[in-house]
């Protein structure tokens, strides 16, 4: 027997809604997310000798990230306002550019790939937005969720 397929966003009358996890217990979770800030031969070797004109790149690639996942629920509608416990930005310089990997934490409800997704992919802005003015040809490549833990789903791993 087919049953219909039930859309947890989704309303009786097919309007978009927030899940109501009220009812849930917390539970310790968390996810990492990467990307790539792919850069120009020359970009590279401005970051890497530290003499992009707009300063220490890697720094503040690292706080917008963790400013982001504190902000995901103000930019995407339907995400549950949590507690973001845990948020670890690491940037590294590598010969195509920035690589970014992002691991967010909490004791909630809900899980935390939206944050770590929203976390890597700002910390690649910032890599852009520092250095546009060496390469107008920057691009943020391969934003995708790397692996998550806890919750009802358990835990998941690309």
């Amino acid at each position: 027997m087919n049953h219909p397929r039930r859309f947890t966003h989704i309303d009786s009358t097919g309007a978009a809604r927030m899940v109501d996890v009220t009812e849930k217990q917390p539970t310790v979770r968390s996810a990492t997310a990467s990307a790539l800030v792919a850069c120009a031969p020359q970009v590279v070797a401005a970051l890497r000798e530290d003499t992009v004109p707009k300063g220490d790149v890697l720094a503040v690639a690292r706080i917008a990230g963790i400013a982001a996942a504190k902000k995901t629920p103000d930019l995407l509608p339907l995400a549950h306002v949590i507690g973001v416990h845990g948020a670890v930005v690491d940037v590294q310089i590598t010969d195509e550019g920035v690589a970014i990997r992002a691991t967010v934490r909490t004791a909630d409800r809900t899980g935390v790939e939206m944050e770590a997704l929203t976390a890597a992919s700002v910390a690649a802005l910032a890599v852009v937005d520092m250095v546009k003015a060496l390469d107008k040809g920057t691009e943020i490549a391969h934003v995708r969720l790397e692996a998550k833990t806890g919750g009802k789903s358990g835990d998941w791993t690309r």
